[in-house]
């Protein structure tokens, strides 16, 4: 039975954990002091609110609720010995009368560590989020199971309860749970999250380094083939943990990452530990890959097997996948075996593979997996690119319901191209690829491969000397590209929609920002004309990421500082290192200049310099 909340006057401007005697001073935010755990309740003198909960969300909410006005009175040894037995994992440094670190309880490392020293935890980079969210009076973009397509409701409602979507009505509900925080989203869009099906999210800091670069340049000189031995698991951690940010921020909540950086133990550890604490959906593909004088695949295995018991992994939205790029044209069957039964025994979420055939030489095709009697497998296999996809494949992937990931921004910066990817949409997702030389939102992807797909279908019609009487894509399939189907090449069926029962991945959309002002149709106003700057708020797993336009987890100013330090450093090296020769053949093909653009008149060409 709940009992009734101690008077304001009566309890003490402290935070008192009677098992324990934790004890967190606040002055500079009175009203939230504090929470009082009493008999399995947590009572607040500000709300006078009473709910259940457990000793480890005690601490949890005490954290998310201070400032820096804050220190922990003596509290008996065996008492502060009991407190760490349950946050063993905090790695909370104690000194003297203080807990060290700043803005959330941690003593964050600012020199060059293996991952295993720093001291982020997961738990503390976003602010305690109330059980249940109630987003009511907003225009919802929902997903209608029956039919696989969008369902829009004016002036619906969404509610949330923990990490699911509980409720999706096209009116206010009369009948919501107790304590539930009520968001008012008059006048906004609230979305599914967007999911990108590949990304290299450890190169983040090589930012705006690779404007112009060619794919053979990017391999000779920013590749995992060239950056061991330079970066450090500090520098991992980092790069991952601010691009995960910045995804975040751009309502990517969900990622798959085809983590070329399992160079070491600590480089894979730290990425990985990088994906947990920035609280977004990430599914971290593991890479086997053998790297010349460091590391092969053979020592990759016990990495891989330490990575599944990775601590607070299971807690957390993130899972464990694999990426492999030896599947053909001739692949050691041995070692594909021994990977493959590590995938089931670990239970993997999904494998990835880049598949780039064509005068590029690679193949990892359908072809060459369903030779090995492994594309028909439980398991999701996302084929990265797939540019030269054959109807042969095409029709294997149908019949075992595999999906590529379409990354156009990189199949057109890095000359991959698309030439059939149009024709395969019914089992394709969006991905982002290498985010260091564009944008590193979906939507900018998704707003992109629509117009490339109209642009592809009309010259059909034209090249016939016809013209065409209608328009070959709508904004609605661009939207289930960058949505859903992204959770079908996933496999995930609670993920890349709004409907009950699905994860509370969501988006909210300002419609009153300069850019979206004005709009009647929501999905045209988000795919052709919003901004990552019109994202009002994100929540991923229920809780909030990003709100009032600013991210809100509780790690990114730290986080931020940080990278710039590794940023400053690993540039420093970079620009000091020679660009590689082209080699006058590559996988057999020849290599040659494309004929460059000339936007100046007369002498020169305006192709100008690389400003790093």
């Amino acid at each position: 039975m709940v009992q009734e909340p101690p008077t304001l006057s009566s309890m003490p401007k402290l935070c008192s954990w009677t098992r324990y005697v934790l004890i967190l001073m606040c002055a500079k935010l009175p009203q939230c002091c504090c929470w009082c755990y009493q008999d399995g309740i947590c009572y607040t003198n500000y709300a006078y609110i009473a709910m259940p909960c457990s000793a480890e969300e005690h601490i949890i909410r005490c954290a998310a609720q201070h400032t820096a006005e804050r220190r922990l009175v003596r509290p008996r040894a065996e008492r502060l010995e009991q407190l760490f037995d349950i946050s063993r994992n905090l790695k909370v440094k104690y000194e003297g009368n203080s807990w060290a670190g700043d803005d959330i309880l941690l003593s964050l490392s600012t020199t060059m560590k293996p991952i295993n020293e720093l001291t982020i935890l997961s738990l503390f980079l976003t602010a305690a989020s109330a059980a249940s969210i109630l987003f009511k009076g907003g225009t919802v973009i929902a997903f209608n199971k029956q039919t696989q397509g969008l369902r829009v409701l004016r002036e619906g409602s969404v509610l949330v309860e923990n990490d699911r979507i509980t409720g999706v009505y096209d009116s206010t509900p009369t009948r919501i749970p107790p304590r539930t925080e009520i968001v008012d989203i008059a006048g906004k869009i609230i979305t599914p999250g967007f999911i990108d099906t590949h990304r290299h999210g450890w190169q983040t800091v090589f930012k705006t380094m690779a404007s112009n670069t060619s794919l053979l340049e990017f391999f000779g000189r920013y590749s995992s083939f060239v950056a061991p031995f330079f970066w450090n698991a500090t520098d991992i951690y980092d790069s991952q943990l601010a691009g995960l940010y910045e995804a975040l921020n751009a309502g990517v909540t969900t990622s798959l990452d085809h983590a070329t950086h399992t160079w070491s133990k600590d480089a894979a550890e730290a990425g990985l530990q990088a994906c947990i604490d920035s609280g977004a959906r990430v599914f971290w593909g593991f890479t086997f890959a053998n790297i010349t004088g460091l590391i092969t695949i053979e020592e990759l295995y016990s990495v891989f097997r330490n990575m599944a018991g990775k601590t607070g992994l299971r807690s957390s939205p993130t899972t464990l996948g694999i990426a492999y790029d030896g599947w053909g044209p001739n692949p050691n069957v041995g070692e594909i075996n021994k990977i493959m039964a590590l995938a089931r025994e670990l239970n993997v979420s999904v494998i990835t593979t880049h598949s780039l055939q064509g005068p590029w030489g690679f193949s990892n095709s359908p072809e060459d997996i369903h030779a090995l009697n492994y594309l028909n497998i439980s398991t999701p296999i996302v084929f990265s690119h797939a540019s030269f996809l054959t109807p042969t494949g095409a029709d294997l992937l149908r019949s075992t319901n595999q999906y590529v990931s379409i990354t156009p921004e990189s199949e057109m910066h890095y000359g991959q191209t698309h030439p059939v990817a149009y024709s395969i949409q019914d089992q394709a997702s969006l991905g982002i690829d290498t985010h260091i030389t564009f944008s590193t939102d979906i939507l900018t992807q998704a707003r992109i491969w629509l117009q490339q797909a109209r642009y592809e279908r009309y010259l059909d019609v034209l090249e016939q000397g016809k013209l065409p009487a209608s328009n070959p894509m709508s904004v609605e399939q661009a939207f289930l590209l960058a949505t859903r189907n992204g959770a079908l090449a996933l496999r995930r069926d609670d993920l890349g929609g709004i409907f009950v029962g699905g994860k509370a991945d969501l988006v909210v959309w300002d419609g009153d920002s300069p850019g979206m002002l004005g709009w009647v149709d929501p999905v045209a106003a988000v795919i052709l004309h919003a901004s990552v700057g019109d994202i009002d708020a994100v929540l991923v797993d229920g809780k909030w990421v990003k709100r009032g336009g600013k991210l809100v987890a509780r790690g990114w100013p730290e986080a931020r500082a940080r990278f710039l330090r590794t940023a400053k450093r690993l540039q420093g090296v970079w620009r000091g290192m020679p660009l590689p020769e082209a080699p006058a053949e590559f996988n057999g093909s020849p290599v040659v200049h494309p004929e460059r653009v000339d936007v100046v008149r007369g002498p020169g060409d305006g192709y100008g310099n690389v400003y790093i």
